[in-house]
């Protein structure tokens, strides 16, 4: 939808910018408004104040709504699917233990880290840390030390999933936004997770995070961890005699080397989805039925969909009917509406901006201030993560707000995968009081606000600090 004429100049659109963010957040942190509600009423007023006719304001709102939502909710609803599948099924736990058990003791830290950022490629933030829990505090038990020092890399491995790779919602919104390919987003996106959790979350943990002591307070969970990784007993007899009386069985949870299979599949098939792309745009590659087969499947919503159909298969089916599969299938899909809902109307808020010409104005004048639009666009992702907290409406109005001089500038798909993860790195950086995370994070693992400031805010910094060095070394070195 091409931006309408603007009505007013630079300067009073600029004005009604920052109005409307100061309103969004005051509706949001003060009068504690549902950020769905209040993210559509902005939306609304915003488009009056900015002189969008009243007979086209509706259209124009619920048209960025629904293309928002067209890319955003197959990937988290599929996403959300296949986590959920792995969870249930003992993924996770699997991934914990042969970790631990291939980079010993000392590097236990390491190994539920490294677990941690495999299980959070399908899985949400807080979804995976409640998944973890019983595994942090089972390692935590075995070896002794501050709880921190297991429970960070875990955390933090989440959050850099969340905030960066594709299905989660703000990274698909994002590039969505600007008119990025998601797959390439994904593909660039998921080594620079890597790299920023070793660097911002792993090294800080150890060299200070984690030797902050902290005992381990396990009491939230409903029942006790022992003293071995796998090892829970947290009160399923009673589950278990309704399996038993209902005819499924007891099964046995996957291989390391098949659930690591099952997470690497979309990517395999995005990755020939993306190379052949390429090289047919170097005329490499002619036109070809096969080919076309390849990159049909290698379309994200289409790969994760065929990882899906196969993790029901290899996994859920094992020993449930298919009823119980329904159900765990349709469990998944509950938590997840009210963020593809606020993703939705965050995509609606930047769309607004963009439709009225503020974009283009907000552009222009960070343009005027000599800044590159890549550090722009990790300055307005921060200042709107800092002022209201979450990290996807961070993430889709500051990609509202820049994708005008985005489509203005002509940029690459590479470029723009750079400028998302920027954004994201904005988006993650100085989470206090006002993020959701942090209060998980603090009740979950027992610390009061001063020690989850000390350590969880400081490791998020940290972490998003080295996403944007990351994505500026990239965004000088690729075409």
């Amino acid at each position: 939808m091409e931006p309408m004429d603007p009505v007013y100049g630079a300067g009073t659109l600029l004005t009604i910018a920052a109005v409307a963010v100061a309103v969004l957040l005051f509706l949001i942190i003060k009068l504690r408004m549902h950020a769905f509600v209040a993210l559509i009423s902005v939306s609304f007023l915003t488009g009056l104040a900015a002189g969008i006719p009243f007979g086209e304001l509706a259209g124009v709102a619920t048209g960025f709504f629904g293309t928002t939502l067209g890319s955003v909710a197959l990937l988290v609803g599929l996403g959300a699917m296949i986590g959920r599948i792995l969870e249930v099924t003992g993924g996770a736990q699997v991934l914990a233990d042969t970790m631990i058990n291939r980079f010993g003791e000392q590097r236990a830290p390491l190994a539920l880290g490294v677990a941690a950022l495999f299980f959070g490629i399908p899985i949400f933030f807080d979804a995976g840390l409640v998944v973890f829990l019983p595994i942090i505090f089972s390692v935590a038990r075995r070896f002794g030390g501050s709880v921190l020092l297991y429970a960070l890399p875990a955390a933090g491995a989440f959050a850099a999933m969340h905030a960066i790779v594709p299905p989660h919602p703000g990274p698909v919104t994002a590039a969505t936004e600007l008119g990025g390919s998601i797959g390439l987003s994904l593909l660039i996106g998921l080594p620079v997770a890597f790299v920023a959790w070793y660097v911002g979350v792993y090294l800080v943990t150890t060299a200070y995070a984690g030797k902050i002591m902290v005992p381990i307070n396990d009491s939230m969970l409903r029942g006790t961890v022992s003293g071995e990784p796998g090892d829970l007993d947290d009160g399923d007899d009673d589950a278990r005699a309704e399996r038993i009386a209902s005819g499924e069985e007891e099964v046995a949870p996957p291989s390391f080397g098949m659930v690591l299979g099952l997470l690497l599949l979309p990517f395999v098939l995005i990755a020939l989805n993306t190379g052949i792309g390429t090289l047919r745009s170097a005329e490499v590659l002619g036109d070809n039925v096969v080919l076309d087969a390849l990159v049909f499947i290698g379309q994200t919503p289409v790969a994760l969909l065929i990882t899906l159909l196969v993790t029901t298969y290899v996994l859920g089916t094992k020993g449930r009917s298919l009823a119980t599969v329904e159900s765990l299938l349709n469990d998944a899909l509950g938590p997840i509406c009210a963020i593809i809902l606020i993703t939705g109307a965050g995509g609606m808020f930047g769309g607004v901006l963009r439709y009225s010409g503020i974009g283009s104005a907000l552009s222009d004048s960070l343009s005027d201030l000599g800044l590159p639009l890549i550090v722009s666009a990790f300055l307005i992702a921060t200042l709107l993560r800092v002022a209201q907290g979450s990290a996807t409406v961070a993430l889709t109005t500051t990609a509202g707000l820049i994708s005008a001089a985005v489509a203005a500038d002509g940029l690459s798909d590479l470029k723009i995968a750079c400028l998302v993860l920027a954004i994201a790195a904005g988006a993650t950086v100085l989470s206090h009081v006002n993020d959701s995370g942090f209060w998980l994070v603090s009740r979950f693992f027992g610390m009061d606000v001063k020690t989850t400031l000390r350590t969880w805010t400081v490791m998020e910094t940290t972490l998003g600090l080295t996403i944007f060095v990351l994505a500026l070394g990239l965004w000088v070195v690729v075409p």
